[in-house]
């Protein structure tokens, strides 16, 4: 056994919560980061509508299927 290994109820609860912790830690961290991902991709799918949007009018194309946010 390692010395850091846990040798009494005690040590197994505190390790077991200690672990719970981090694991939750680190899936927050990756919620936040996914989260965030998404957020940039709709605003540049936003931006890519407009800009698409800007090109059909300036080459004098109707945009009649234009989706409605």
């Amino acid at each position: 056994m390692a010395d850091n290994d846990p040798k009494t109820p005690q040590d197994l609860s505190d390790f077991a919560e200690n672990l719970l912790k981090k694991l939750q830690e680190r899936f927050q961290s990756m919620s936040d980061q996914l989260t965030e991902r998404m957020e940039e991709m709709g605003s540049n799918i936003d931006k890519l509508q407009n800009d698409v949007s800007d090109l059909m009018t300036q080459a004098g194309i109707d945009n009649t299927d234009e989706v409605v946010h």
